[in-house]
């Protein structure tokens, strides 16, 4: 319904333009409505004797004139493909979250992930696999559920970088701050896999403790949860008279045999590492350690000046060694015997 008298100056006569959908004041000029939304309905005759609807239908998902009547029957076209490329998601979502036993509720939001995706056309280029695949794994970091990205790569076969980098995508285009993992929701997971029997609740608690310990130690700060996992378990388990390997423990977390040692050096660093098992199941040391990464710069610069220290004092050494040498030098050319007679004449003209 068109505004009968102008806000701004009171000015009765309002111009109406039903084709652009707008509403003009003749007496200021100001705009009063834009982009005008009717509910009506018309339709029009087209030159084969069909007829379609007039303006255009505009969904939440995604724009685009739909027509359904008369000459323009194959519009629907486009809409029966988005309707085959959401039911391909779905399923591949659905088959996805049946095997990591994922709930229900994750599963809808992830296709509804999919669905903001693909209305921002965030799809093109990646395979539908893929970017569902992604999806999930957004839930998964949203909703704080135990499932990495490399459960994902190996049930579809694909490098994790390549997911890693369609998540990446997708949670920047979709704004979507995906929270830090904490490594203590894979602690249950790989105690399970590693088998402790009777002691499995015992010994997760205490990896839980020592994971605890390492994120105070900023030890997480930019490292893969699973390097944490693994250092935490194989403690743990050796603190329970649990003699696992560290073959055993790389097999189940899926990192690098290197990575697993590193995280153990850095943990031997602490503070921590220097109590015994009694205390430290009874005392929290309220001392934080600064990050590996931060302790290993300094370590770096502090190389660097003794190397230069060390450059300096050789030099230092060999001007030494060469201002002892001309000394010794001129001492021995002092000290040769000085020729006599005849000889001394032919010194003297330089053909001796």
């Amino acid at each position: 319904m068109s505004p009968g008298v102008c806000k701004n100056c009171g000015c009765t006569d309002i111009d109406v333009d039903h084709a652009r959908g707008d509403a003009v004041c003749m007496g200021c000029g100001s705009v009063l409505e834009d982009n005008v939304i009717v509910s009506e309905v018309e339709f029009v005759e087209t030159g084969g004797g069909g007829s379609h609807a007039v303006g255009r239908f505009v969904s939440a998902e995604g724009g685009g004139a739909l027509m359904t009547f008369g000459d323009s029957h194959l519009g629907g076209i486009g809409r029966e493909s988005r309707a085959q490329t959401l039911a391909r998601a779905k399923n591949n979502i659905n088959t996805l979250g049946l095997q990591l036993q994922m709930n229900r509720h994750c599963l809808d939001t992830a296709f509804n992930f999919y669905k903001m995706a693909l209305a921002k056309h965030l799809t093109r280029g990646h395979r539908c696999a893929h970017v569902a695949a992604a999806c999930i794994y957004m839930v998964c970091r949203t909703e704080g559920t135990p499932h990495m990205l490399l459960d994902l790569s190996d049930v579809l076969q694909v490098n994790v970088y390549v997911l890693g980098r369609t998540f990446l995508t997708l949670s920047r285009e979709l704004c979507i701050n995906a929270p830090a993992i904490d490594p203590c929701l894979y602690i249950p997971r790989f105690a399970q896999m590693l088998e402790f029997g009777e002691k499995n609740h015992e010994v997760s608690m205490t990896a839980m403790r020592l994971v605890q310990r390492m994120k105070r130690d900023w030890m997480h700060t930019g490292r893969r949860p699973s390097g944490l996992c693994g250092a935490a378990l194989l403690v743990a388990a050796r603190m329970h008279d649990f003699r696992r390997t560290t073959k055993e423990i790389v097999s189940v977390v899926k990192v690098c045999e290197q990575t697993l040692k590193k995280r153990l050096t850095e943990f031997g660093d602490t503070p921590t590492s220097q109590l015994t098992i009694e205390e430290f199941m009874k005392v929290d040391l309220d001392q934080e350690c600064d990050p590996p990464c931060f302790t290993s710069g300094l370590q770096k610069i502090k190389c660097q000046q003794l190397e230069a220290e060390l450059k300096k004092r050789i030099g230092d050494v060999e001007d030494e060694i060469y201002n002892y040498q001309d000394e010794i030098d001129t001492e021995l050319q002092a000290s040769r015997p000085k020729l006599r007679g005849v000889y001394a004449a032919y010194a003297k003209g330089g053909r001796f």
